[in-house]
C-alpha cells in the first residue's frame, strides 16, 4: 500500500463504467473522475488510497455538480478493513455518496452503496436497550467524562452496592441483598464476578476479596 497512487485506481474504476455505457474521463476540472452516458446527469469519482474526512469532505463538495457522486478507495483484506468499511459505508450513505472499492490484485470493482437520500432503519431494540441503561444508571456518575478509574456503567454500580453490603454485613446471600440493597441481580452479578471483587462461600452465599475492597475504596466518590 506504500507504493499505490490514487491514479492506480483509474483504470480500474474506467473500465468498469465504460462496461456500463460511459464515456469515462479523469481529471475534470475539480473531480479525479467524471463520466457521462447519454443526456444522462454526470457521475462523479472521487478517488483515494484510503478512506479519510478529506475524501468526504470532496464527495460532499461534488455534490453540488451532480446527486450521483462515489467515494473510490482501494480494498484491503483482513477484518479491519471490512468493518471500516461498514461504518464508512454507513456514513456515506447519511451525506448521500456512493461507495466502491478496487481491488487490485485483479482491478476488481465493487459497488457498495448508491448515491441517493437516506434514512437509516430504527432498532427498537437498541432504543430501549438506551433507555434501561439510562435509568439503571444511578446520578450521572461520568458527568465531564470516564471517572479517575473509568465510565462508571450501571452494572458496576449495582456490584458497588453489593460490596458495599458485604463490606459491611460480611458473607452474605445474594437474595437478602437483592431484598436489601435494591439489587434485583445481586446474585448474578456476584457468581459472574466480572470485576474479580466476590467469592463463593457457600451455595448462594458471596464475601467480598481484597479486589473487591480495592474497588470500594477506588469508585469511592460514585
Amino acid at each position: 500500500m506504500e507504493k499505490l497512487r490514487e491514479a492506480d485506481l483509474y483504470a480500474p474504476v474506467k473500465a468498469f463504467l465504460q462496461r456500463r455505457g460511459y464515456e469515462v474521463k479523469g481529471e475534470v476540472g475539480a473531480a479525479d473522475v467524471v463520466a457521462r452516458r447519454a443526456d444522462e446527469p454526470p457521475v462523479i469519482i472521487e478517488l483515494k488510497r484510503a478512506f479519510s474526512l478529506t475524501l468526504f469532505h470532496q464527495g460532499i463538495t461534488r455534490l453540488a455538480m451532480s446527486d450521483h457522486v462515489y467515494l473510490a478507495v482501494a480494498h484491503k483484506p483482513g477484518k479491519p478493513f471490512q468493518r471500516a468499511l461498514k461504518d464508512n459505508v454507513k456514513l456515506a450513505r447519511r451525506v448521500g455518496l456512493g461507495v466502491m472499492t478496487v481491488r487490485l490484485r485483479d482491478y476488481h470493482v465493487e459497488v457498495h452503496a448508491d448515491p441517493g437520500p437516506y434514512a437509516p432503519r430504527k432498532s427498537p431494540k437498541k432504543t430501549a436497550r438506551l433507555l434501561r441503561a439510562f435509568d439503571r444508571l444511578q446520578g450521572d456518575p461520568n458527568e465531564g467524562g470516564a471517572t479517575r478509574h473509568g465510565l462508571v456503567t450501571g452494572y458496576r454500580q449495582d456490584a458497588l452496592r453489593c460490596a458495599r453490603f458485604l463490606a459491611v454485613h460480611g458473607p452474605s446471600r445474594g437474595a437478602q441483598i437483592k431484598a436489601w440493597a435494591e439489587v434485583p441481580d445481586a446474585t448474578r452479578i456476584m457468581a459472574n464476578d466480572h470485576y474479580g471483587w466476590f467469592s463463593r462461600v457457600s451455595r448462594g452465599v458471596y464475601d467480598l476479596t481484597e479486589a473487591g475492597r480495592k474497588g470500594l475504596a477506588d469508585y469511592g466518590d460514585v
